[in-house]
């Protein structure tokens, strides 16, 4: 899920709370965040889309087209 230049992706904390973790760029590095002072876990699907995303994410940190 793009918004621009940052992605969210649905996760749960370790006490399978529904959370989110956040992927963007900041001058030219890719950054995550996952919930403050957890863990995120991650189902399979959603790890697809955490990768989908840092694929988007260092596309457009390097400058280079997309495919």
């Amino acid at each position: 899920m793009s918004t621009g230049k940052e992605w969210q992706i649905s996760c749960r904390d370790i006490a399978s709370r529904r959370r989110d973790m956040t992927v963007f760029v900041s001058q030219g590095h890719v950054v995550v965040t996952v919930p403050p002072g957890e863990a995120a876990v991650l189902t399979p699907l959603e790890v697809g889309r955490l990768r989908a995303a840092l694929r988007d994410a260092v596309v457009n940190a390097s400058g280079a087209p997309e495919n």
